[in-house]
């Protein structure tokens, strides 16, 4: 049994990748009905990056740190837009699919991602499997 002043631990955790899920399902629903009257997936895509973008600076400002943040020099700068880049490209991919086929389906898929991840951290010796 956890103490209690570790619940934190066991149930932040838990209620992040509730959270995560439910926005992911949120947003499938979302971009079909909005594809099915016109708009661009394109546009959409942008929109949920400039909400985060917002709702991320809101966070920042609540929780401010006390240690010293590394600089933004080109190396951090480029990686951060990298990884944004990845993430874009694959949001507008999902939605293009999703254009395509039903929000079912795309949920479907989705639920790969952890299969996909464990796969590449393998490939990329992030991961060791002892057999």
């Amino acid at each position: 049994m956890a103490s209690r002043n570790g619940w934190k631990e066991l149930v932040l955790p838990c209620i992040a990748m509730v959270a995560v899920e439910c926005s992911t399902v949120i947003a499938t629903i979302l971009i079909k009905a909005a594809s099915v009257k016109g708009m661009s997936y394109f546009v959409f895509t942008a929109y949920c990056y400039i909400l985060g973008t917002l709702v991320f600076l809101l966070l920042v400002s609540l929780f401010k740190r006390k240690s010293v943040l590394p600089q933004l020099k080109f190396p951090l700068f480029s990686r951060i837009f990298l990884i944004g880049l990845f993430g874009f490209s694959g949001q507008l991919c999902m939605y293009k699919g999703l254009q395509l086929s039903s929000p079912t389906l795309a949920s479907a898929i989705s639920n790969l991602t952890p299969a996909f991840t464990f796969i590449l951290a393998v490939f990329f010796r992030f991961f060791i499997v002892f057999m």
